[in-house]
């Protein structure tokens, strides 16, 4: 099949197509015009490659491990060996990692983008007519 049909099938544009080639995630073989021929697996390929993709992991490591996979979204399970479950457990890690750093970061934007409660001002005693500039000094030098 020619690269547009293949990105008709996945939803996938042809320049990410050609991408994923770039990166050795897909192997169509040229015909004699040049044009690239994906043979029919490539659909559940490409659908293995954004599972993955979504997961977290980086097109290297899918490079190294998509080969041992089957099957594509709800029926997409892993063909497993010893040194490859070694290998995805230390990705989970890495993006387990990833994902407290991240919310980390979020926890403390949020943190930070509230706005200050500043006490209210009737807690503070009655005002005489100086107060209020003595007042509004004091709060200036808190923020």
């Amino acid at each position: 099949m020619k690269i547009g049909e293949l990105s008709r099938h996945t939803g996938g544009a042809t320049r990410l197509l050609r991408y994923y080639e770039q990166q050795d995630l897909l192997h169509p073989d040229r015909l004699p015009n040049g044009y690239r021929d994906y043979p029919e697996n490539s659909v559940q390929r490409v659908q293995q490659i954004r599972d993955l993709l979504q997961a977290g992991l980086r097109t290297e490591v899918i490079r190294e491990i998509v080969p041992c996979f089957t099957g594509s979204g709800a029926t997409f399970r892993l063909m497993t060996d010893p040194a490859l479950a070694g290998n995805l457990a230390r990705e989970v890690r890495e993006i387990e990692r990833r994902i407290d750093t991240l919310q980390r970061n979020r926890d403390r934007t949020t943190t930070r983008s509230r706005p200050r409660q500043d006490p209210p001002l009737a807690t503070q005693g009655p005002v005489t007519r100086a107060e209020p500039v003595t007042r509004l000094a004091e709060q200036q030098a808190y923020d």
